[in-house]
């Protein structure tokens, strides 16, 4: 079992950077596949950046080069660093959690469909406009 809550979302200017949080807990020693999902109004939610248990990292082709997802050491909190922020990036940001594939394999964010994963924070808002 794992519980999740993202924070930091708010309103930036296009080109504005935003660090979205997510902590997490774990009710066994288990580790999971972690990731950053986002579903803007009339949309389908989206895989946006993932870290595997080993830590590589994953990320859909609209955020390359200016989204970075990382963890802090003890891996109990997860961060997404967004920069040059557009306003197609407006969305509702959900961090989630899954369990790995088989070991410690953590299918990329950009093959892996939201439903693969079973813990979903309540999300946060981002949005970029002038």
């Amino acid at each position: 079992q794992v519980e999740l809550a993202e924070s930091g979302g708010g309103s930036v200017q296009p080109g504005g950077s935003l660090r979205l949080s997510c902590v997490f807990s774990r009710r066994t020693t288990n580790k999971y596949c972690m990731g950053w999902f986002r579903q803007a109004p009339g949309k389908e939610r989206e895989g946006v950046a993932g870290i595997g248990v080993i830590g590589v990292t994953t990320y859909a082709a609209s955020v390359k080069g200016r989204f970075t997802i990382s963890q802090e050491n003890e891996k109990d909190i997860m961060y997404l660093q967004m920069n040059s922020l557009k306003s197609d990036d407006t969305a509702v940001y959900y961090c989630a959690a899954r369990p790995p594939v088989v070991g410690t394999l953590c299918p990329a964010i950009t093959t892996t469909r939201p439903d693969d994963y079973r813990y979903w924070g309540q999300g946060t808002q981002v949005t970029v406009s002038s």
